[in-house]
C-alpha cells in the first residue's frame, strides 16, 4: 500500500485486514514514504507539492522511484518471493508512485491498483518496459470517485486512455457520489481485481 499525500503508512494498511477473506495469504505492507511532509507536519510525502507543473511532477516522480525500487526489493527477498507475487495499490500520491514504479521494474508485478490518483507523464509510456515471464505488463486498475474535489475525476479517463494506447491493460471503475476517498464498493473491486490477478478464485467459486 502506497499512501497519499500528508499521511502515513498507517493510513491504507486497515484494507489488509477487509481483503484478508478474499487474500488469506497476503502480506500487506504499507511504508512511510520518506519525506516529511511541509503542509501535514505529522505526516509523509513520496514527494512536495507545489504548482503542480506537470514537468515537475514527473521530475519527482522518477527522483522518488529508486527509494521505493529498493524497499520492494528488500521486502521481496525477506519473503522469498519475486515481483510475480508483487501487487502495489495506491492512493493519490501513491498511486502516482505506484503507476511509475510498477510499470518500470525490472519484472512486471502482478497487477496495480489505483485509487483517487493519475498517471504521471503519459508521454513517457514507451519506457515503461515491466514484463512478466509470458512478455506481459502488469494488469491495471484505477478507481475514482465522480465528486473527487482534489484530483478530477477526468483523471481516471485520460490515464486509462493513454494505459490502453500503450498496450498496458487497464480496467477502471468511478465511485459514484464519492469525494478523494474510497468506498466499499471500491474496495471489493480492488480486492477482486488482486485474487483473479493472482490466479486465485473467487471466493464462493
Amino acid at each position: 500500500f502506497l499512501h497519499g499525500y500528508g499521511a502515513d503508512g498507517n493510513d491504507l494498511i486497515d484494507i489488509g485486514q477487509q481483503w484478508q477473506s478474499i487474500l488469506p495469504e497476503a502480506a500487506f505492507v504499507s511504508p512511510h514514504a520518506p519525506e516529511r511532509c511541509m503542509q501535514s507536519p505529522q505526516g509523509r510525502q513520496w514527494f512536495p507539492l507545489t504548482m503542480r507543473d506537470p514537468d515537475e511532477r514527473w521530475r519527482d516522480v522518477t527522483g522518488a522511484r529508486p527509494t521505493l525500487d529498493a524497499f520492494l526489493d528488500a521486502e521481496l527477498a525477506r519473503h522469498g518471493l519475486d515481483d510475480s507475487k508483487l501487487a502495489l495499490v495506491g492512493f493519490s500520491q501513491g498511486t502516482m508512485m505506484a503507476l511509475h514504479v510498477g510499470l518500470r521494474r525490472k519484472a512486471a508485478p502482478a497487477a496495480l491498483v489505483g485509487y483517487s490518483g493519475v498517471l504521471v507523464g503519459p508521454e513517457h509510456l514507451s519506457e515503461a518496459n515491466a514484463r512478466n515471464a509470458k512478455d506481459e505488463t502488469p494488469p491495471v486498475l484505477l478507481i475514482h470517485g465522480d465528486r473527487d474535489e482534489v484530483i478530477s475525476p477526468e483523471a481516471l479517463f485520460i490515464s486509462s486512455a493513454a494505459l490502453g494506447e500503450a498496450h498496458i491493460p487497464c480496467q477502471w471503475h468511478l465511485s459514484s457520489g464519492i469525494g478523494h476517498g474510497i468506498d466499499g464498493p471500491g474496495l471489493m473491486h480492488g480486492g477482486l481485481f488482486l485474487a483473479h490477478s493472482f490466479g486465485m478464485k473467487f471466493p464462493g467459486a
